[in-house]
């Protein structure tokens, strides 16, 4: 079963005899991972699991949820202010579906946005830490993905949660999407709500009211995602209001697709066809072409994609097709609780590091 059949099963609000049926199973299946996941947080809690000191400030970007979120712009947007403040921030990956020392999707849109700053991609997070800050001279580590990875000690816990579907319809995984129970928010000092523009502003008044009874005096912010237009193969960028009216073929291979083919049709797009793929996906030659082939038999004047799927799909592209290929670049915008969440953030490093080496 691939992610967006399996996202079908556990969402569905009218499910039939099979999916109630496949449901139970998977709700089974969930006890123990429950069990495992509350016996290791206890164990962190109680300091029977040690935890690693990295020698600097570390800023951790996750969530409670699998799937998509939105945590890749929101560690760019940690990583420039901080470069705003004088730090030479690193980021820590895990790097899904790569090798230790190689740079795929989401790293490299974080090293596309932030040049300037060191992304070490390793499975050992503590191995990670101890070369960012022994080779890279890291003054600071911003820890992408990290929530549940407690091995590397933290100084702040940011939770991105996504207003599309803030607490993976509140089951476990496998039943549902929750890495955690909900109540795991107790960690976090901040928790910054995203794609707060696909949803009605009661939605989010509600959640935000959700996260407070969950964990009181906690940090919020409201994010909204941002194109500032469309970028396109060999082709000058244009804006995303030219995207009105036009016919567009997409395709995504992302946590959560549907908020970007959402964010398409608010653009005034007419969808003419879409086509998903589990994320992380690795784009074949043979797989870009049947996509530039379906694009064409639908009448498509442009074939979109998210820049994390850009990124490798890109270089695959065909000549002398009459489709035009682009992606959406992303920016998050904290569009309420900036502020809030800054000064956590200023507080955690102890201010600008101008001030700091004058002390």
């Amino acid at each position: 079963m691939n992610q967006a059949a399996f996202r079908r099963l556990i969402s569905d609000p009218k499910p039939s005899l099979r999916q109630r049926v496949a449901r139970a199973g998977l709700q089974i299946l969930s006890v123990p991972y429950r069990w495992a996941v509350g016996l290791r947080n206890w164990a962190y809690d109680r300091s029977w699991l040690r935890q690693h000191s990295a020698g600097v400030k570390v800023l951790s970007v996750g969530n409670l949820t699998a799937g998509g979120t939105g945590k890749t712009p929101m560690v760019i947007w940690v990583c420039r202010q901080l470069q705003q403040w004088g730090y030479h921030p690193a980021v820590l990956t895990r790097g899904y579906r790569t090798t230790a020392g190689k740079l795929t999707d989401e790293p490299a849109i974080v090293l596309k946005n932030c040049p300037e700053v060191k992304v070490v991609v390793n499975p050992d997070r503590v191995e990670g830490a101890r070369r960012a800050v022994g080779e890279y001279g890291a003054d600071v580590l911003v820890l992408d993905d990290g929530f549940q990875h407690r091995r590397l000690r933290r100084d702040l816990d940011i939770l991105v949660i996504d207003a599309t579907c803030p607490f993976g319809y509140r089951r476990m995984l496998p039943a549902g999407l929750l890495r955690e129970p909900i109540t795991g928010i107790s960690r976090a000092q901040a928790a910054v709500i995203t794609r707060s523009e696909q949803v009605k502003l009661e939605q989010i008044e509600d959640l935000v009211r959700q996260i407070q009874d969950l964990h009181p005096g906690i940090a919020i912010g409201v994010a909204a995602n941002r194109h500032p237009c469309v970028r396109l193969l060999r082709e000058p960028e244009m804006p995303t209001e030219a995207l009105a009216g036009k016919k567009v073929f997409a395709f995504c291979g992302i946590g959560n697709p549907e908020p970007f083919y959402r964010q398409l049709r608010q653009y005034g797009a007419e969808l003419v066809g879409t086509v998903t793929f589990d994320d992380h996906h690795d784009y074949s030659d043979a797989e870009v072409y049947s996509l530039y082939d379906q694009a064409e038999s639908v009448g498509a004047e442009l074939m979109l994609t998210t820049q994390k799927d850009w990124v490798k799909s890109a270089l695959l592209s065909l000549e002398g097709r009459s489709v035009h290929f682009g992606y959406l670049p992303m920016e998050l915008v904290l569009i309420e609780g900036a502020d809030i969440i800054r000064g956590l953030i200023r507080d955690c490093v102890g201010g600008p590091a101008q001030q700091q080496g004058s002390m």
